[in-house]
């Protein structure tokens, strides 16, 4: 049965730290326990900040990275060398430094790649990615964490609120135009597809974010607030700021968080 936990931190500096902290943890017992996990990162200030985190801890190295799978949530669809790239943001502050297995890091297609400008195709294309990683005749792999931020408005991956990608119940990845926030055009996974997770990890910091924040803890339409419908469905686990949980009446702090 799936659970909800809230924790908070005095500041973003020390989010980032706990949550990397809590990252190897969650993937070694992982690795323990079946070989291998699988890992969604996430772009913006807080997720990068996770992963620069992890690189300059000495506890990285309890990770067996060559039995690690690393995808996107969500992927910017801009040539691969530009600065808003999330795969390029995370290379630099993680990726680049540790020994993963090439063929295991799942990246999105840039809009210089081999689909050019077709944001359709590049989405099919990572969504079967996905369905070729999957079992059980899934067309997700049942993903161990997703790491996911979110916006002011209660934006999570690149699905934004009254959008077209909120209302897919089919598709696991889609091609998102007309972002509210730029770049316009983005790649996504769709909310039914970050579910299969057994973990959904929202991590977020500042006072922008605690309205969406709060709404989205009490039960808000994933349609108004789409963070709403990102839960996975062993747990989902937010970690917060002092700031980001300004407005919640209640918080459940876990013994030993």
């Amino acid at each position: 049965m799936s659970r909800t936990e809230v924790v908070v931190y005095e500041n973003p500096e020390l989010l980032a730290a706990a949550a990397a902290a809590r990252l190897v943890t969650r993937i070694v017992d992982v690795q323990a326990a079946r070989g291998s996990a699988s890992v969604v990162l996430t772009g913006g200030g807080t997720g990068i900040a996770v992963l620069r985190e992890l690189r300059e801890s000495h506890a990285r190295d309890a990770i067996d990275w060559s039995r690690l799978d690393l995808y996107w949530g969500d992927e910017r669809f801009v040539p691969a060398d530009s600065g808003e790239r999330n795969e390029k943001g995370a290379r630099e502050a993680l990726l680049d430094h540790v020994p993963l297995a090439p063929e295991r890091v799942h990246a999105m297609a840039p809009s210089d790649g081999e689909f050019g400008d077709d944001v359709d195709a590049a989405a099919a294309a990572y969504a079967k990615v996905l369905a070729d990683a999957a079992e059980d005749g899934e067309q997700v792999p049942a993903f161990d964490i997703v790491l996911l931020g979110l916006g002011g408005e209660g934006h999570t991956a690149s699905v934004f609120p009254d959008s077209p990608a909120v209302h897919e119940t089919q598709p696991t990845v889609v091609a998102v135009r007309d972002c509210p926030k730029p770049p316009p055009t983005r790649v996504s996974l769709t909310l039914p597809a970050i579910r299969r997770a057994r973990e959904v990890w929202l991590m977020t910091g500042g006072a922008a974010k605690a309205d969406a924040v709060a709404q989205a803890l009490a039960g808000a339409p994933e349609t108004q607030i789409p963070v709403s419908g990102a839960r996975g469905y062993h747990r989902t686990l937010w970690l917060l700021d002092r700031e980001a949980a300004g407005k919640l009446t209640k918080v459940y702090q876990p013994p030993g968080s």
